[in-house]
């Protein structure tokens, strides 16, 4: 296997039960936590508990301490879906992602993703994108049953992978037509409404059959008809002004007053430039004046006072307003609507045909769902077989050699979803002819711990990066606990693990030991955790051995571990 990107590096403990400030630096494989009883080892996964999003309590605050506060630094590569979740919370990511959760004395709790305030709901996604607590009461992949189907496809692999991708692209189709037709027949009565609401509509418009523009062209041409006296009255008086009148020849007007001036000047021009330029502009006056005379007797010839035609055009414009009032601000509008208006009635028109069509797609789809999804629950069985022989045997290494893991897989045809019609669960039998049950009910919680850990270590997903298990090995010892460390080093050649463990056979297979060391004075009980390596580490190992660790029997039966745990690997 190769191991993953993506890897809890520190976690800084502080203020929590009986820890004052603990750093552990942790590796990238296997990594165990121990210590004497009462050394505060469990409080490093309720630490990283919180870290991920768990329930605070008040209760765990150290006391004399204001608040517990824990932090994670995680090592992820650019593409993980835990960076890009971060990203939509806010977080600032640049290789590294730092978690951090804050309990106040009074069991106030605040959460940071990449130095942002957060959600500890965020803290939740992002921890199971990134560990898998294993721990007495903390199943949480065995205890939600759609896991049970993800474990099992996981494993299946590429026969699985490739049916359920059939499936998917098949159901995806099935589903849309299914509910388009759902669409159309519940709600024909709506449609049939509508169409005739909108039939009738364009029946309206097409019977006034208006022209783009014509609602403004009436509404000038009847206020000109309207006012058509005044008009004429208007025009006339200054034409008259500009030209004359027949019946007042003697009446001054501006054509003959701008003669009269250039005639004033006319002896005088050639003696100065700029009366010249004056008899220019009487000049260019009195061709405006003519000119503008001439238009005023235009108008006043082509201007109508015809009481029939405003008539017509106050009819007309009644039709129009009637369809300004239900289509649109102007007849430009109403146009426009009605050309959407006919779109949607063919459309309407055109649900008979679009039913039949549906059905026939369904009549058509259904048998290849049926057959895909009978070729995805094949495929699911027979690796559910090789699933539960597989963990069976793993499970006869950890101390459980009368369990048996039973991988059901249930079809029901009336329920196809998206992801098939199979209910997967895994079920245990603890003992040796007892009845197969729901594996997070028939495990006592270091049982359940070991049959998370045969399912990583046959499954080896790879979905997540970091495994914790707490009190993996309770209840057993001997060859039972050397075999427990050794599916732990399996499982740490592809993903980090650490491991909360007071058997020597266990830790002596960690790729780095950590120790949780207990002090004490008449007032305050600390905690520290700090890496054991060669002397340190082997005693450590003989006192877990003998409760002791000057024992020479103990420090040598400590050596024999680490040479075993290391040939193993070797």
């Amino acid at each position: 296997m190769t191991r993953l990107r993506g890897v809890l590096r520190e976690l800084r403990i502080q203020g929590l039960g009986v820890i004052d400030d603990a750093l552990l630096e942790l590796s990238p494989g296997l990594n165990v936590v121990t210590g004497e009883t009462g050394a505060g080892k469990t409080m490093v996964v309720q630490g990283l508990g919180l870290l991920l999003g768990g329930r605070s309590d008040a209760g765990l605050v150290r006391g004399g301490a204001d608040k517990a506060y824990v932090e994670g630094i995680v090592e992820l590569p650019a593409d993980h879906a835990a960076v890009t979740r971060a990203q939509e919370a806010g977080a600032d990511v640049d290789d590294e992602l730092i978690l951090a959760r804050t309990v106040s004395g009074h069991g106030r709790s605040r959460a940071h993703v990449g130095g942002r305030s957060a959600p500890v709901g965020v803290l939740s996604e992002l921890g199971e994108l990134l560990v898998a607590v294993h721990g007495q009461a903390d199943q949480w992949r065995l205890q939600r049953p759609e896991q049970h189907r993800v474990m099992l496809d996981d494993f299946g692999g590429q026969p699985v992978a490739k049916a359920l991708t059939a499936y998917r692209a098949l159901h995806q189709q099935w589903h849309a037509t299914r509910e388009e037709l759902h669409d159309l027949t519940t709600r024909a009565r709506d449609r049939a409404q509508r169409l005739d609401l909108l039939t009738a509509a364009l029946e309206d418009i097409e019977r006034v059959a208006p022209v783009p523009g014509e609602d403004l062209e009436l509404a000038a041409e009847s206020d000109r008809l309207t006012h058509a006296d005044a008009l004429r009255d208007g025009a006339g008086t200054a034409h008259d002004a500009l030209a004359g009148s027949e019946a007042a020849d003697d009446a001054p007007h501006v054509i003959a007053l701008v003669a009269r001036a250039r005639q004033a000047l006319a002896g005088s021009v050639d003696h100065d430039a700029a009366l010249a330029g004056f008899d220019d502009r009487l000049r260019e006056l009195g061709v405006l004046a003519a000119d503008l005379a001439g238009d005023l007797a235009s108008y006043l010839a082509d201007l109508e006072v015809d009481p029939a035609r405003l008539e017509q055009v106050q009819l007309r414009r009644a039709e129009l307003t009637a369809l300004l009032r239900k289509y649109g601000e102007s007849i430009d509008e109403v146009l426009v609507w009605s050309k959407s208006a006919a779109a949607e009635a063919a459309e309407l028109a055109g649900t008979d045909d679009r039913i039949e069509t549906l059905h026939a797609a369904l009549a058509e789809l259904e048998p290849r769902l049926d057959k895909a999804a009978s070729e995805l629950t094949k495929a699911r069985t027979r690796a559910a077989r090789k699933l539960e022989k597989a963990v069976t045997a793993e499970l006869a290494h950890l101390a459980m050699g009368s369990a048996k893991l039973t991988v059901q897989v249930a079809t029901d045809p009336q329920h196809r979803g998206p992801h098939g019609a199979d209910d997967v669960e895994i079920l245990l039998a603890a003992n040796a002819g007892s009845a197969p049950r729901s594996v997070a009910k028939a495990a006592s919680g270091g049982e359940l711990s070991r049959v998370m850990l045969a399912l990583e270590v046959v499954t080896a997903s790879g979905t997540v990066p970091t495994f914790v298990f707490d009190e993996v090995d309770a209840g057993v010892g001997g060859a039972a606990a050397l075999d427990i460390g050794a599916r732990l080093a399996r499982l740490a050649k592809g993903a980090q693990v650490i491991v909360v463990t007071h058997l020597a056979q266990v830790a002596a297979y960690a790729d780095r030991h950590l120790v949780v060391r207990k002090s004490s004075d008449d007032h305050v009980t600390a905690s520290d955790v700090t890496v054991v390596d060669g002397a340190d580490r082997l005693a450590e190992l003989a006192r877990m051995l003998g409760g002791v660790s000057d024992s020479a029997s103990a420090r040598e039966h400590a050596q024999e571990l680490l040479d075993g745990a290391s040939g193993s690997r070797d």
